[in-house]
């Protein structure tokens, strides 16, 4: 007999509802439009939300070239990556990548803060950084949300 009123709903793959949205980094903080943006993709802004299925949305970060960082880490900040082989630590700071790749930054910062699993990596397939205000989703008729009316 069933007596509830009321169930859990646990989103799957049929049932999850994905949107494309667009997100303008110009003049935003990087960690601050990072932390957000991970939010959107993982679905943890949607009520349905279900840890274990991708129940985000597909993010589409334009103007990442613009985006900024607080004090001086722009100079101060070291990214450090290493090739495997013996003496093969190479670093960058953000003045360094904005110059050559805009795009990583903004990649780097928002693939810190997804899952460390399979799920993570899925996650990072549907986040989609473009240099400039242009981009070639428009088939996808992507909703423009602002980031600094949600929390």
């Amino acid at each position: 007999m069933d007596t509830l009123s009321y169930k859990t709903v646990s989103a799957n793959k049929a049932t999850v509802n994905k949107e494309w949205v667009v997100v303008d980094a110009e003049n935003m903080v990087l960690g601050r439009l990072a932390s957000k943006v991970a939010k959107m993709l993982r679905g943890k802004y949607k009520a349905d939300f279900t840890p274990h299925v991708d129940c985000g949305d597909n993010v589409i970060v334009i103007n990442a070239e613009k985006v900024q960082l607080s004090g001086k880490k722009m100079t101060d900040k070291v990214y450090i990556r290493h090739s495997g082989y013996p003496g093969g630590q190479r670093s960058q700071t953000p003045k360094d990548i904005l110059a050559k790749y805009p795009e990583r930054l903004v990649e780097k910062a928002v693939k810190g803060m997804l899952p460390k699993n399979k799920l993570g990596r899925k996650l990072y397939g549907n986040l989609h950084v473009v240099v400039g205000s242009e981009h070639k989703y428009e088939a996808q008729q992507p909703k423009v949300v602002d980031l600094n009316t949600i929390k």
